[in-house]
Order: structure tokens, then C-alpha cells, then sequence
């Protein structure tokens, strides 16, 4: 489950994803769960999901396979440097979650300014 610890989930589920194939409990050329499956897992909605998945495939860890799923790349368990991208990732992940609690403030500022009732032509 993806926990409240101010870290955006979708980055969560990535390292989680990412220490099971270090360490071998996803092996080279394995499937990952289904998104589904992943979504049951972690108690989150699809495209978290999908946005974890596409930051292991950014890193090169895994590959999919139109019509058959996604899987560890063969030489994905071999220990490696962080990836380069990574800090241009959590930059992208802290931009996110700036424009999300923007688009909350631009919500309660609309629903203040237009709360009172409609008027009839």
C-alpha cells in the first residue's frame, strides 16, 4: 500500500518495483502483475500505476510487449547507478504535485467567487 509520506505514490510503487527486481524477486524476463493486480496491491487507481510502469521503463528496467504485458529486462537485476534521469523524475514528480494543489486552490477560489445563486434570464 502506498503510504502518506508526502513522496508522490506512483514514485513509491516505482522503488518498490525497482528493489524487487534488484533483488531478484521479479527475475530477468519475468511478467510484472497486471495493472489491475498492481492497482489491488497497492490500493490506487490505474494511472498511478501506469505512471510507476513508465518511470522502470524510462530507467530501462523493463520492457512491454504490445498484447502481452510488461517485463524485467534481461540484464535489469544487475546492480547499476541511479539513473540520471532520476533527479529530472523527482523534479517532474514535485511539479505534478505543485500544479495538483494549484488546480485545488483555483477550485476553492471559483467556488467562493461563484457560489451564490444563478440568476434566470
Amino acid at each position: 500500500m502506498v503510504e502518506k509520506t508526502g513522496r508522490p505514490g506512483y514514485l513509491q510503487i516505482a522503488d518498490d518495483l525497482r528493489t524487487q527486481i534488484r533483488t531478484g524477486s521479479l527475475a530477468s524476463g519475468a511478467a510484472l502483475p497486471s495493472t489491475a493486480q498492481l492497482c489491488q496491491r497497492y490500493d490506487v487507481s490505474a494511472s498511478v500505476v501506469k505512471a510507476a510502469i513508465s518511470v522502470l521503463r524510462t530507467e530501462g528496467l523493463i520492457v512491454g510487449q504490445q498484447g502481452k504485458g510488461v517485463f524485467v529486462r534481461e540484464d535489469a537485476a544487475a546492480p547499476a547507478e541511479e539513473p540520471a534521469s532520476s533527479e529530472v523524475m523527482e523534479q517532474l514528480a514535485q511539479m505534478r504535485s505543485t500544479l495538483a494543489a494549484l488546480g485545488d486552490r483555483i477550485a476553492d477560489l471559483e467556488k467562493a467567487v461563484f457560489q451564490g445563486p444563478k440568476r434566470s434570464r
